[in-house]
């Protein structure tokens, strides 16, 4: 870590060879515009015929092998880019995407499934009863099977690379409580409030006991994370004054265990949740789609690293003038920011997604 981040309280958008996108600390030196772009494991499969099935998230060593792969690949389409860091003197990122956003719903006992160019995903079989529900305790993650072997691949993470670069998809209280209870999340909201509160609170607290004990190991390995970021990726689903009354609080909890913190929104309108997230103090990272009323948040958040994401649909769909005009409006009213460009399809020429990578570049210049 740099003497430049922890002089920040921001965090960044940062997306690792074929992960999903997770946060990383800024480091106080970033562009008036900074892209930050990635591509699905569909995109290297295709490409590759990398596997991205069980095995890739159990083994390190194969990650490894994936990862060279992977990198020269990149180096080759899009020389001088950085695309998944892989031009920084830093060893290799073998941890960010391990088991996805399915880490949490694990230790709370539910299943995963996998394919070969996709990212795993939680198995929705029977979701967690109603009595089972008021019964559930926050999860003892150092004795936990899943926990367990994730340190294990740590130990084999720092032998390959010297330390233990990269983080966990923690998910948020929201995302993962959906996993677990499915629609009773939204209808315990409104009969059973201290039932809702109850699990909220189990999943907050298993979160917690995770991150921190990861963070311990890793420190150790000589990565010193000081920093946590909570998805909210299902938040839409929810009224604003639903979010404020259930799940601040919780995100509030979260914040005060760290020095940095940041939300990841989604790519939807935030507006509605935009009052909450700024009784978050020192906000550290808040990331939204296009449809959001961009300088409001800007006057909201002044100190917030903030992050449009620029969906892979809005980059194939487009014509490079409506592209163009897009982050003309991002510079004008969130600008400085990160642009976010996650989940590049198999498809989408290069050349256009070099074409967004210079005209981002271009815009950043003119209005640094």
């Amino acid at each position: 870590m740099t003497t430049a981040a922890l002089q920040t309280h921001q965090l960044r958008y940062y997306i690792a060879l074929s992960a999903p996108p997770q946060r990383d600390q800024a480091t106080g030196e970033e562009p008036y515009l900074r892209p930050e772009m990635g591509f699905t494991p569909k995109w290297y499969h295709d490409h590759l015929e990398i596997d991205f099935d069980e095995k890739w998230h159990r083994d390190p060593d194969y990650r490894m092998s994936a990862w060279e792969k992977m990198r020269a690949e990149i180096d080759k389409r899009f020389p001088g880019r950085n695309l998944g860091h892989t031009e920084e003197d830093l060893p290799p990122d073998l941890l960010t995407g391990v088991y996805g956003g399915c880490v949490v719903s694990q230790l709370f006992g539910m299943g995963v499934q996998y394919w070969p160019d996709n990212w795993p995903a939680s198995e929705h079989g029977r979701p967690i009863g109603d009595e089972d529900a008021a019964r559930l305790e926050p999860v003892n993650v150092e004795e936990h099977p899943v926990f367990q072997q994730i340190l294990e691949q740590c130990d084999r993470i720092e032998q390959l690379t010297g330390t233990v670069r990269g983080f966990l998809n923690w998910q948020g209280v929201l995302n993962t409580t959906f996993r677990l209870r499915s629609e009773s999340t939204f209808t315990d909201m409104l009969l059973e409030p201290e039932r809702a509160r109850h699990v909220f609170g189990c999943v907050c607290e298993t979160m917690l006991s995770g991150v921190k004990a990861l963070h311990q190991r890793q420190r150790r390995a000589g990565q010193d994370y000081r920093f946590f970021s909570i998805a909210n990726c299902v938040v839409n689903m929810l009224g604003s004054e639903q979010y404020h009354d259930f799940l601040l609080t919780y995100e509030l909890r979260m914040r005060g265990e760290f020095e940095n913190f940041g939300i990841h929104n989604c790519a939807w309108c935030v507006d509605a949740y935009a009052e909450s997230y700024a009784q978050v103090p020192r906000l550290g990272y808040l990331d939204m789609g296009l449809d959001s009323d961009l300088e409001r948040i800007r006057e909201l958040f002044p100190d917030t690293r903030r992050n449009l994401i620029y969906t892979a649909m809005d980059v194939k769909e487009k014509s490079r003038e409506q592209i163009r005009e897009d982050l003309e409006k991002i510079a004008r009213e969130l600008g400085p920011c990160d642009i976010g460009l996650p989940n590049m399809e198999y498809g989408i020429p290069d050349e256009k997604l070099q074409w967004v990578l210079d005209t981002i570049d271009e815009i950043s210049d003119r209005n640094s």
